[in-house]
C-alpha cells in the first residue's frame, strides 16, 4: 500500500503544475493580453461602482450597498486567479506547492460562496422593497444589511475551510501532479488524489447544495411573490421600474448559478476536465465583467451617479 509518507519520499516536497493552454509563442501572447484586458476592465468596472456608490449620497441605500458589496467581492475572486494565471502562461510547469494551491482554493471557495450568497440577499431586498415598500426603511437597516453580508462571509469561510482541510488531508498521486486547470479548484485536484474520494466528493456535493441549489431556490420563490406583486401594479412606469431592476440581478444570477452548477452539481462520470476548465473561463473573467456593465447599462441612478461624476471631473 501507498502511504502519503512514501509518495513525498519519492517526488520530494508536495508541489503541483498547471497544464498550460499552449505551447504556440504567439498563441501565449495574445492569450496573455486578451486575459490582462479582460482583468483590468473587471478592476475598473468594479472599483467605478464601488465609488459611485460610497461618495453619492443618493446612492446610499440597501440595494447599492449590496451592489458594492458583490463588486468588491468580484475584484477579490479575480485577483485570487489572473495574476497566478497569467505568471503560468509563459512559464510552462511552472509548480506551485501544496500550502500555495490550498490557499488559493480556500480564498476562491469563500469569495465565490459569498458571492452566492450576496445573490440571494439581493433578492430578498428586492422582494422587500417591491412587495413590502412601506415597511422597507424599517425592515432593511443598515445594521441588518452589513449583518446579513459579514454572515455570509462568515458562512463561506466556514464551508470553505471544512472543504479545503479535508481534501489537502488525502495523498496525491504523481510526479508532476499535472493540475488541468488554470486554478487550484477543486474538481481537477480531487481528481490526483490516489485514495477513495467518495467521501470527498460527497462533501463537495452537500457543499455545492448549500452554497448554489438552497440560495437559488430562495430566490425563486423571491421572485414568484415579486412578479406576482409587478402583474398587480396599476402603474405601467412602476412595472418598469421594477422589472428594470430585478432583470439586473436575474441576469447576473443566471449566469453565474448556471455555470458554476454545471461544474458543481453534475455527475462526475458526465463531466470532462477540459469542459470544466473552459466553463471556469466564464465565472472567472464574464461575470465579473458583466455585473458592472449590466447594472450600470440597465440601471438609471448607477447612470446618472457616473455621468454627474464624469461630468464634475471634466469640469
Amino acid at each position: 500500500m501507498v502511504t502519503e509518507k512514501t509518495l513525498l519520499n519519492q517526488s520530494g516536497s508536495p508541489e503541483f503544475v498547471f497544464r498550460v493552454f499552449t505551447s504556440v509563442p504567439e498563441l501565449q501572447a495574445l492569450l496573455f493580453t486578451l486575459f490582462l484586458l479582460l482583468y483590468l476592465m473587471i478592476l475598473c468596472g468594479n472599483t467605478a461602482i464601488i465609488w459611485v456608490v460610497c461618495t453619492h449620497s443618493s446612492l446610499h441605500t440597501p440595494m447599492y450597498f449590496f451592489l458594492g458589496s458583490l463588486s468588491f467581492l468580484e475584484i477579490c475572486y479575480t485577483t485570487d486567479v489572473v495574476p497566478l494565471m497569467l505568471s503560468n502562461i509563459f512559464r510552462a510547469q511552472n509548480p506551485i506547492s501544496l500550502v500555495g494551491c490550498g490557499t488559493q482554493m480556500f480564498f476562491f471557495v469563500t469569495l465565490g460562496s459569498t458571492d452566492c450568497f450576496l445573490l440571494a440577499i439581493m433578492a430578498y431586498d428586492r422582494y422587500v422593497a417591491i412587495c413590502h415598500p412601506l415597511h422597507y426603511s424599517l425592515i432593511m437597516t443598515r445594521k441588518l444589511c452589513v449583518q446579513m453580508v459579514l454572515g455570509s462571509l462568515g458562512l463561506a469561510l466556514f464551508l470553505s475551510l471544512q472543504l479545503t482541510t479535508l481534501i489537502f488531508t488525502l495523498p496525491f498521486c504523481g510526479h508532476h501532479r499535472e493540475i488541468n486547470h488554470f486554478l487550484c479548484d477543486v474538481p481537477p485536484v480531487l481528481r490526483l488524489a490516489c485514495a477513495d474520494i467518495h467521501v470527498h466528493q460527497a462533501v463537495l456535493y452537500v457543499v455545492g447544495i448549500l452554497v448554489l441549489t438552497v440560495p437559488f431556490l430562495l430566490i425563486c420563490i423571491s421572485y414568484v411573490f415579486i412578479a406576482s406583486t409587478i402583474l398587480h401594479m396599476r402603474s405601467a412606469e412602476g412595472r418598469q421600474r421594477a422589472f428594470s431592476t430585478c432583470s439586473s440581478h436575474l441576469t447576473v444570477v443566471l449566469l453565474q448559478y448556471g455555470c458554476c452548477s454545471l461544474v458543481y452539481l453534475r455527475p462526475r462520470s458526465s463531466t470532462s476536465e477540459d469542459e470544466d476548465r473552459q466553463i471556469a473561463l466564464v465565472y472567472t473573467f464574464v461575470t465579473p465583467l458583466l455585473n458592472p456593465l449590466i447594472y450600470t447599462l440597465r440601471n438609471k441612478d448607477v447612470k446618472g451617479a457616473l455621468r454627474i461624476s464624469i461630468f464634475h471631473k471634466a469640469v
